[in-house]
C-alpha cells in the first residue's frame, strides 16, 4: 500500500442553502423534477418519501428549484396522496406546530400523476406536468434535470424506461435525466444481464443509478477512511494479519407477511448477493488511484472477479422451523433463511490466511459503533487476562449529530451525479457469477437447508464451517453500547 498520505476530499455547501452539485463543474442551478414511480406503494411510502422530505427539511431541495411527482396506476387527487404521505413524515403525535407547517410545505411540493406503466397516455401527461414545472422553475441557465425513481418490481423496469426515453426525457440543452432503479436486480446471472441489457439499450451507464441502501449506511461509508486515512491499519489489513473477517446480518424476525415474496429469493439473492457483497468489496479492494466514482467501483469489480468459485462443503444453509408454516410459503419450499458462506480472494492480498486472534468489529446497524476486541489484564492483585475493547460507539462520541439515513444520502447523490455508492453494471455481473451456480442448485433442489430454531444462531453446522475457516467463537464475552449517562 505504501506510505503516501490518503487525501479525502470534504464537498462544502452553503450553510444557508446546500445545493446539488455537479462533480466536474461545481453547484447546479435550475429546476429539479424528482418522479417516483410507484408513488401509491410501500417502498415509495415507507423510504422514498420521507428520504425526500429529510433532504428537503436539510435545504438540499430549493422550493424555488424542486417539485416532486408521484405517478402509479391507482387513481387518486393531489391531496389524496398527500394525506396519505403525511403520516408517514409525522411519526410523533405532539409535533409542533412548525414541525407541521414544515411537512405541509413539503407536501404541497407534491403532484400526482395517475396512469399506466406500458402506456405512452399516462407519461405524455406526466411530461406535460414538468414541463409546466420547469417553466416555472427554470433559471435563465434554461437547466431542467429530472430524476426518475422507480420504486417499482423490476418486471416492469423495461417497460417504464421505455416510457420514460420516449415520453420523458430532459429538453433543454446542458440538463440530464436520470433513472434509479431498486433492488433486486435480476435472480441470477442471466436474468441480471438480460435487464441490464434492455435497461442499457435505452439509457447510458451515466444514467443509470442502481441502488443498494446499504451503500448509504453511514458506517458503510467510512469504511474506505477508515481503511486508507489511518496508518495503523495500512500495513496490517492483509492475509498475514488478519485470519477471517466475517459479515454478519442478523434479523430476530420471521417473513411476517411477506413469505411469498422471500420464498421466491431466499436469503442469498435477497441479502448476500447484494447488500453484504457490497461491505465485502469494500472491506477486501485494494487502495484506489483517487476518490473519484469510477476509480472505487474499478476496485471493487476486481474484488468480486478474484473470488474463486464456491465449493460446497463451505457453505450451510438453513430453513428456521416454522417457516412453512406462513400460508403464502409452499409446504415443500427448500428456500433458505439462513447462509453461511466462505468466500476466497484470489490475489496478491488475501490468498492464504495465517492465523490471528484479535477481533475488529465494525457494528453497522443499530447502534453504530467500532470495536477491537482485546485481551487485557484483569482488575486486581492476580495476573489473569479477560477480553475487553477499544470503543467508538457513534451514539455516545457523536452526541446531537443526527446521522442520515440511507435513501436520504443515496437520493442526493443522484441529485449530484455522485455515482460512487450505486452498483455498476460490470459490479452486478460480477456479484452474480460468484453466486448463480449455488442458486441454481438450490432451486433444483440439489442443496438442502438444515432446520435450526427461530432466533438462534442458525444451525450448528454453520459454527463448524467458522470452526473450519480458523474462527472459534467467543463465549462469555457480550459488546454492549456504553450508557450516556
Amino acid at each position: 500500500m505504501g506510505s503516501g498520505q490518503w487525501h479525502v476530499e470534504k464537498r462544502c455547501f452553503s450553510s444557508e442553502s446546500p445545493q446539488s452539485m455537479d462533480l466536474e463543474n461545481g453547484p447546479e442551478t435550475g429546476s429539479l423534477s424528482i418522479v417516483v414511480l410507484g408513488a401509491s406503494g410501500d417502498l415509495a411510502k415507507k423510504k422514498t418519501f420521507p428520504a425526500l422530505f429529510h433532504l428537503y427539511r436539510q435545504g438540499f431541495l430549493p422550493v424555488d428549484e424542486v417539485s416532486i411527482f408521484g405517478y402509479a396506476r391507482t387513481i387518486i387527487s393531489n391531496d389524496e396522496l398527500r394525506e396519505r404521505l403525511r403520516g408517514y413524515l409525522v411519526r410523533d403525535k405532539d409535533a409542533s406546530s412548525e414541525e407541521l407547517e414544515v411537512v405541509a410545505k413539503f407536501l404541497h411540493l407534491i403532484k400526482y400523476v395517475s396512469g399506466p406503466y406500458d402506456s405512452e397516455d399516462g407519461f405524455r401527461l406526466l411530461d406535460k406536468e414538468i414541463l409546466e414545472h420547469e417553466s416555472l422553475k427554470t433559471s435563465a441557465k434554461g437547466l431542467s434535470r429530472r430524476l426518475f425513481y422507480l420504486a417499482l418490481p423490476p418486471s416492469v423496469y423495461p417497460s417504464v424506461c421505455k416510457m420514460i426515453k420516449t415520453c420523458c426525457m430532459n429538453k433543454s440543452d446542458g440538463g440530464w435525466t436520470r433513472v434509479v432503479v431498486e433492488k433486486p436486480f435480476g435472480k441470477d446471472l442471466e436474468s441480471a444481464e438480460q435487464l441490464s441489457t434492455q435497461i442499457g439499450a435505452l439509457f447510458e451507464e451515466p444514467q443509470i443509478y442502481r441502488i443498494d441502501h446499504y451503500l448509504g449506511k453511514e458506517l458503510v461509508q467510512n469504511m474506505l477512511v477508515l481503511r486508507f486515512a489511518n496508518r495503523l491499519f495500512l500495513p496490517l489489513w492483509n492475509r498475514d494479519n488478519i485470519a477471517n473477517v466475517q459479515i454478519v446480518f442478523r434479523e430476530d424476525f420471521g417473513t411476517e407477511g411477506r413469505g411469498g415474496y422471500f420464498d421466491q429469493y431466499g436469503i442469498i439473492r435477497d441479502i448476500i448477493q447484494n447488500h453484504l457483497l457490497q461491505v465485502f468489496c469494500l472491506i477486501a479492494m485494494e487502495k484506489p488511484v483517487s476518490l473519484k466514482p469510477e476509480h472505487i467501483r474499478d476496485e471493487k469489480v476486481k474484488v468480486l472477479q478474484s473470488v474463486v468459485p464456491i465449493k460446497d462443503e463451505e457453505v450451510v444453509l438453513g430453513q428456521y422451523d416454522g417457516y412453512r408454516n406462513d400460508p403464502t410459503v409452499p409446504n415443500n419450499s427448500n428456500t433458505p433463511t439462513f447462509a453461511s458462506v466462505i468466500l476466497r480472494i484470489d490475489n496478491e492480498r488475501w490468498e492464504g490466511q495465517k492465523q490471528g486472534r484479535n477481533e475488529f468489529v465494525i457494528r453497522l446497524q443499530p447502534e453504530e459503533a467500532m470495536y477491537m476486541k482485546l485481551t487485557v489484564k484483569q482488575p486486581g492483585l492476580e495476573m489473569s487476562t479477560v477480553q475487553s475493547e477499544l470503543d467508538l460507539s457513534y451514539r455516545q462520541r457523536y452526541q446531537g449529530v443526527k446521522i442520515p439515513e440511507a435513501y436520504e444520502r443515496l437520493i442526493l447523490d443522484t441529485i449530484r451525479g455522485d455515482q460512487q455508492h450505486f452498483v455498476r453494471r460490470d459490479e452486478l455481473k460480477a456479484s452474480w457469477e460468484i453466486f448463480t451456480p449455488l442458486l441454481h442448485r438450490i432451486d433444483k433442489g440439489e442443496f438442502k437447508p438444515f432446520s435450526y430454531q427461530a432466533g438462534s444462531r442458525g444451525p450448528a453446522e454453520a459454527d463448524k464451517l467458522l470452526e473450519k475457516a480458523g474462527y472459534v467463537q467467543t463465549h462469555g464475552y457480550v459488546w454492549s453500547p456504553p450508557s450516556l449517562e
